[in-house]
């Protein structure tokens, strides 16, 4: 019964993607949201849901690298970074700062000719890349400045709206991602 239910939500979670919709996940340290980083009008209901400003771009989450590169300018990226890349995601929750290809929209890059990308190893996030197809946006569940939802309830509370849910545990990390340009060893947060 329970894996019934948890199929019917993955399934409707799936078709809000593919329709410009918003919903939210588990990750491995809070609720996400996200959406389809390639429809406009997806990031912009994002953006208003969040009450973001759009320079600060998104983070692109995957389940494996091949769902990436549509959005890496591997050409400026050595042999050395890929594999050190593909080596911390196999131990890490790491989000890395890798040159954005020009065809990617402003609205993943903001303000910035990078392209922030996570390969994800929590089963929910690797569910929705894989039957998606390709990666989804990932944000913090919470309004900009408030604290990140932890938990069902402070979905409700916190947005007081129906966003879709897909139902999950959260992993085990206590804080978000760290993000680091993996060009120049930059970390922007840690």
């Amino acid at each position: 019964m329970k894996n019934n239910h948890y199929l019917t939500c993955l399934n409707y979670c799936l078709y809000k993607l593919y329709t410009d919709e918003v919903i939210a996940y588990p990750t491995e340290s809070v609720f996400g949201l996200g959406c389809n980083p390639d429809s406009k009008q997806a990031i912009y209901k994002l953006l208003n849901i969040k009450k973001r400003d759009i320079s600060k771009g998104f983070i692109l989450v995957a389940s494996n690298y091949d769902q990436l590169k549509p959005y890496i300018e591997e050409s400026k990226i050595s042999l050395f970074i890929k594999q050190r890349m593909l080596f911390y995601w196999s131990l890490y929750n790491i989000t890395f700062l890798l040159p954005a290809k020009s065809t990617v929209p402003f609205w993943i890059t903001g303000n910035s000719s990078y392209v922030a990308v996570r390969i994800s190893s929590h089963i929910s996030i690797i569910n929705l890349c894989n039957y998606f197809g390709k990666p989804i946006i990932s944000t913090s569940a919470n309004i900009t400045g408030k604290k990140s939802c932890t938990s069902e309830l402070e979905l409700i509370k916190q947005f007081n709206l129906n966003i879709p849910l897909l139902p999950g545990k959260l992993g085990l990390n206590n804080k978000n991602s760290r993000i680091l340009n993996l060009i120049n060893g930059e970390l922007i947060r840690d």
